[in-house]
């Protein structure tokens, strides 16, 4: 891709393209195929003078120092037909070569190649393989109708090649060797200069790489003679201590730190006690009704059964709790060596729709701490959604292309944190700390003295943006904006910064910066959210194609530049990462006032909960801040695991498996394969590239089935044609191709036209019409949730995700603190929850036969249930006022030993939460939030969620999505005291209202009617007051600072309170009730 390249906006059903026009291209060169397509040197001869052939299946030409490259140090197989490379004559054996059949070549096996087959380049071309030089790139002219400054009928020849748009790094092609390979052979009497050896780098590196053959053939000759001595292996071979440094890199990246015995174990047994307790008390409140408030009583017991199974729901998929460890450094041994870095790609999704209630400034900041990341440049692409298709968007994100070009290399080379810079300049702390260059406090100044300019412009955009024209929107070039209208628009591509053109003030590349804004048209379902990031997956699939995806939200900016590294430890260890659909990291926030009143940052379910899934089978997705597999989004099932290892004997060879076993085997196969419509099996890329060639056929296996499977392959391979990848996928040969590209990476042949032309096509309204997307593919339509419902999605087919919880967070974001905010935030949850229970991706009756763990579903049915107890949790705080106002209780009358039930079950609670705290870390104010904010937001939020749900799914009545407010007030906590009226503020409200009623209604009968009448009412006020002290943060957001509750309020909680009360209050309750003698006792003289 080409940065500043120009606007790219266009309709693919329309036919049109607008290309402002940017800077050019370098040619590219043709690709000798005489030459090894490796790293590009002569293939060379054998030992025997014939042609060097490393491949016997297809004949790739590959040189014999690219060939004992990737037997030692790569993939041992053929880049081409995938084949596992044979040992030659001359070659060290290497994992593997005892399964051949080959003679042994005893004199050979440990020497070290000759000097002229040399490394450097066998290094240089691993590293560079499939891709081409900056010098190589060729200019393809467009092949559809191009149109420059809003002009059709321009002629494509006659458009520069500094105007197209997409330029994308080339790659050689993969030929297979032809008939005619002339043989080139070096002759010894020459200089081994004039053949490219000889430099000093060269003889460095060859030394080097002799030294270390030298040393691993010592070592395991030495390691056999001390074995064969009967002292056994000791501390020789490739564990002894001279071992290499790569042994390091050998071991796991990450490993599981299981919580201490001393206090899981206390926890768990608290929990068998607290249900049997519960269980005893339960049967005790059935058993026992209060015959003169029938009703109360049954309201209580249905209530309280609905809360014990509700803490049901929510214990148990704590049971295995577990905290990760990272090792980064050996994840830089591995994958970082000599310089060259073997990372994964890693495509990063921004989402926004209104600048103005999501500023550009965040979204500026959430960029630039992308852009600053500590991870290769050539690996990290940034892509931005704007589904408003703003200009304020667009040319806010200019602006933040230019500002980043010196932001980036200010943060690489003093190496702070955090690296967006608004929270990094609003840091409260001793920014000299660790700081040892002598210019960087001229440098923080200057760049601080740059940024605080370029807010200035994105200010002055934002102010410019309020009023729009009567005409629309113009760029600076005089085009129309092709989004002022936001319901009907052209899909907009715009590639900022890119490997080309890309550079910051020292002269290094900068990560690809991509703006997208997707098609929208009228008469379509654009899905919202999930459609954008659909979208995105689309689009980054055809421009870049990276095997994993990061999504963030605006506001959630990088808090540690090695967050992309940790998540690598877990996705790319060979271990476990092949397994993982994604890496959830916790979400942790900025700008909440000290108390955290609301709950904003919902610690327990970050620390507690989360943890306590991650050890069963991963936590579930939460929207933002997680790293998934692409192969996972589209829906393919996770590697079947190898549970059978070979067993062999010494006399007798390896055990054969029983005729029996094989056909269970087979059985079983076929049910995993047919489980579900959503569980289709990724094939081999090769085969399925030839299929849709018209070659026919699929030749390899593939990493995703299961080796029963082999006697299968060409059937499948049959079934799964270009027609039902159109089906699956959409109409894109480009997309498709890219979806079997397991390891990622940009078709090799595709011009940059070809992929302007598809990345517009991907994002156009249509696209998905009649295909899996939303269904069973990316994220999945039909919540306002999505998140939820995605990643359940990815667990029913068995795959596991990891939480993962580095010491310093890895992203922070803001938090609505306002009142209103937060509670409408909570709806949004909350009827994303309702909706997924109404439909058939319910986890209750979804999924089964696949590979959800039993717990791991519970966790997922307590997730989309939770908003019903909103409803027995609303009549039981209603009952404490009614039990006061009517002079009657829920509870009958108890023995001394019936009140040890109560007794034990408030301990029981009260222990729970203690050594959860003391397990977890959590702090005791943070946890005593949380449990207030349950009832207010029970009482509110949730108890709208349920009804707005029911009308949404049985009457189609449907509810406007409203974004979560990013804006902040000027003044610190500003927005924690505004009030923004909503009905969600009456129940709670009329809750404090009927319960202070009643308190004050039984205190006053209770010194009308004498000592007596004291006893009863302990019970009575004391559940009242539970019911306002879980209300009280509500209360104080309502008083505001001026402690002055609002009118509208009190109007409508008086009015509610006021008809409640007549319904169950006598006209004189505070009259002294006086009753006349009884004539039965007395006699009529009495």
């Amino acid at each position: 891709m080409e940065a500043n390249a120009g606007l790219i906006a266009g309709s693919h059903q329309m036919n049109q393209l607008v290309v402002i026009p940017g800077d050019g291209v370098k040619p590219l060169n043709s690709v000798n195929s005489e030459m090894c397509q490796i790293c590009g040197d002569e293939v060379g001869v054998s030992e025997n003078g014939d042609l060097f052939v490393a491949c016997n299946e297809c004949g790739f030409p590959v040189c014999r120092p690219c060939y004992e490259y990737e037997r030692k140090d790569g993939n041992q197989s053929c880049p081409q037909c995938k084949s596992r490379y044979k040992r030659q004559k001359g070659s060290p054996r290497v994992e593997g070569d005892e399964e051949e059949d080959d003679v042994d070549d005893l004199d050979n096996e440990f020497k070290a190649l000759p000097q002229q087959q040399t490394t450097e380049e066998m290094l240089q071309g691993h590293m560079s393989y499939g891709r081409g030089d900056e010098e190589n790139v060729h200019v393809v002219t467009p092949g559809l109708p191009l149109l420059t400054n809003g002009q059709e009928g321009v002629d494509p020849n006659e458009i520069p090649p500094e105007h197209h748009a997409l330029v994308i790094p080339s790659h050689k092609r993969v030929h297979p060797m032809s008939d005619d390979f002339s043989v080139r052979s070096m002759d010894p009497t020459k200089d081994p200069s004039a053949y490219g050896y000889g430099s000093v780098a060269w003889k460095e590196r060859l030394e080097s790489w002799r030294h270390k053959q030298e040393k691993m053939s010592i070592m395991m000759t030495e390691g056999a003679q001390h074995f064969s001595d009967g002292k056994g292996g000791g501390d020789y071979g490739a564990d002894g201590p001279d071992a290499p440094l790569t042994d390091e890199s050998r071991q796991p990246l990450s490993r599981k730190i299981p919580i201490a015995s001393s206090k899981i174990n206390p926890y768990r047994m608290i929990i068998i006690i607290r249900l049997a307790v519960l269980g005893i008390f339960l049967r005790y409140r059935i058993l026992n009704p209060v015959k003169n408030a029938y009703g109360l009583w049954l309201t209580s017991v249905i209530c309280e059964i609905w809360f014990a199974f509700s803490w049901i729901l929510d214990q148990f998929p704590k049971w295995f709790p577990i905290n990760r460890e990272t090792y980064l450094d050996r994840l830089s041994l591995r994958y970082e060596r000599d310089g060259e870095s073997q990372l994964s790609s890693v495509d990063i999704y921004v989402s926004t729709v209104d600048p103005l209630k999501e500023p550009p400034l965040v979204t500026a900041n959430t960029v630039l701490s992308i852009l600053a990341v500590d991870y290769p440049v050539d690996k990290v692409s940034c892509y931005v959604s704007d589904d408003g298709a703003a200009m304020l968007t667009f040319e806010a994100l200019a602006e933040t292309s230019e500002f980043a070009r010196k932001w980036v290399p200010f943060c690489k080379k003093f190496s702070i944190e955090p690296r967006a810079p608004e929270m990094y300049f609003a840091q409260k702390i001793d920014y000299l700390k660790d700081k040892v260059q002598p210019t960087f406090v001229k440098d923080r100044r200057a760049m601080k003295r740059e940024y605080e300019e370029f807010k200035v412009r994105i200010n002055a955009l934002v102010a410019k943006a309020h009023k729009m024209p009567e005409e629309g929107w113009t760029m600076q070039d005089g085009t129309p904006w092709p989004g002022n209208n936001t319901r009907d628009h052209p899909g907009m591509i715009q590639v900022f910064l890119g490997h080309s053109g890309g550079h910051d003030t020292d002269g290094n590349e900068l990560p690809r910066l991509v703006y997208v804004s997707r098609e929208k048209r009228p008469g379509f379902n654009h899905h919202k959210k999930a459609g954008a990031m659909n979208s995105l997956v689309r689009v980054s699939a055809v421009l870049t194609n990276a095997p994993f995806l990061l999504n963030l939200d605006c506001d959630h900016y990088i808090n540690n530049s090695k967050a992309l590294r940790e998540a690598m430890c877990f996705m790319m260890d060979p271990l476990v990462g092949k397994r993982v659909c994604y890496v959830q990291f916790p979400q942790r926030f900025d700008g909440i006032d000290i108390h955290d009143r609301y709950a904003n940052r919902n610690t327990v379910f970050f620390d507690i909960n989360l943890r306590g899934l991650d050890g069963v089978q991963g936590p579930v997705y939460v929207g933002t801040g997680c790293v998934f597999r692409r192969q996972a989004l589209y829906g393919y099932d996770p590697p079947m695991k190898n549970n059978s290892s070979k067993k062999s004997s010494c006399c007798c060879g390896p055990r054969k498996k029983s005729k029996a076993s094989k056909t269970k085997r087979m059985d079983s196969d076929k049910k995993k394969l047919n489980r579900t419509e959503s569980n289709v099996s990724a094939f081999s890329l090769e085969g399925i590239e030839e299929g849709l060639e018209g070659n026919n056929g699929c030749r390899k296996h593939s990493t995703y089935l299961p080796s029963s499977y082999a006697g299968y392959e060409n059937e499948k391979s049959a079934i799964m044609s270009q027609k039902s990848f159109e089906k699956r996928f959409g109409q894109s040969s480009v997309f498709i191709a890219s979806t079997l590209a397991e390891n990622g990476g940009v078709p090799e042949a595709a011009s940059p036209a070809a992929l302007l032309k598809e990345a517009i096509h991907v994002i156009s309204c249509g696209y998905e019409d009649k295909t899996d997307w939303g269904k069973e593919i990316g994220w999945i339509y039909g919540s306002v949730t999505e998140d939820i419902l995605t990643g359940f999605k990815m667990h029913a087919r068995g795959w596991r995700s990891i939480y993962c919880m580095p010491p310093r967070a890895a992203f922070k974001g803001s938090a609505p603190i306002n009142l209103s905010d937060r509670l409408n935030q909570v709806l949004r949850w909350a009827l994303g929850s309702v909706e997924i229970m109404l439909s058939r991706h319910c986890p209750i009756w979804y999924g089964y036969g696949g590979g959800l763990k039993f717990l791991e579903r519970v966790a997922y049915i307590n997730t989309i249930v939770y908003p019903l107890t909103s409803i027995p949790l609303l009549a039981y705080c209603t009952l404490p006022a009614v039990c006061l106002l009517t002079n009657k209780f829920i509870i009958p009358e108890i023995s001394n030993f019936a009140s040890l039930f109560f007794i034990s079950l408030f301990i029981s609670i009260f222990a729970t939460g203690i050594l959860e705290m003391r397990w977890s870390g959590v702090g005791i104010d943070e946890w005593w939030r949380n449990e207030q904010f349950w009832v207010i937001g029970g009482v509110s939020a949730h108890l709208f969620a349920v009804f707005q749900g029911l009308l949404k799914v049985l009457a189609g009545i449907d509810t406007n999505f409203t974004v979560t407010s990013k804006t902040s007030d000027d003044e610190e906590f500003g927005e924690l005291y505004a009030f923004k009226w909503t009905t969600l503020l009456i129940p709670p409200t009329t809750l404090l209202v009927i319960n202070m009623i009643g308190v004050v209604a039984g205190i006053s009968d209770a010194i009308n009617n004498g000592y007596q009448s004291w006893g009863p009412l302990f019970g009575k006020i004391f559940f009242a007051f539970w019911v306002i002290v879980h209300l009280y943060p509500f209360l104080k957001g309502l008083m505001g600072r001026q402690n002055r509750t609002p009118t509208i309020v009190v109007v409508w909680s008086v009015l509610l309170a006021s008809i409640f009360s007549l319904l169950w209050v006598r006209i004189d309750p505070f009259l002294p009730k006086t009753k006349g003698p009884n004539l039965q006792q007395c006699g009529i003289n009495c």
